[in-house]
């Protein structure tokens, strides 16, 4: 049933709107487009239901290790913007 089975329903959609954009005059090319198709879906692009993760890193057990490298960005970030705010606020002094 379409309802209980969300995101499969969602990947062929997605790929069904990738299929019917291009003109295909042979078979070879169809089979290419969608072999580029799931590459691009499962290795590179991020999926907001997995955290921003991309499918393959989640599979192969990188989540823990991503989310903790981008934890440390995020506090080196705000770290950094604080110390140039607190310099902007001393030469405004």
């Amino acid at each position: 049933h379409p309802q209980t089975q969300g995101k499969i329903e969602r990947y062929h959609r997605t790929m069904k709107n990738v299929v019917k954009l291009n003109h295909f005059y042979h078979p070879e090319q169809l089979i290419e487009t969608l072999t580029e198709f799931v590459d691009n879906y499962n290795e590179r692009r991020y999926h907001e239901s997995l955290k921003n993760l991309t499918p393959a890193d989640v599979y192969f057990g990188r989540t823990d290790q991503i989310l903790r490298k981008r934890q440390q960005i995020k506090m080196n970030s705000i770290q950094n913007r604080r110390q140039l705010y607190n310099q902007q606020k001393l030469l405004n002094l």
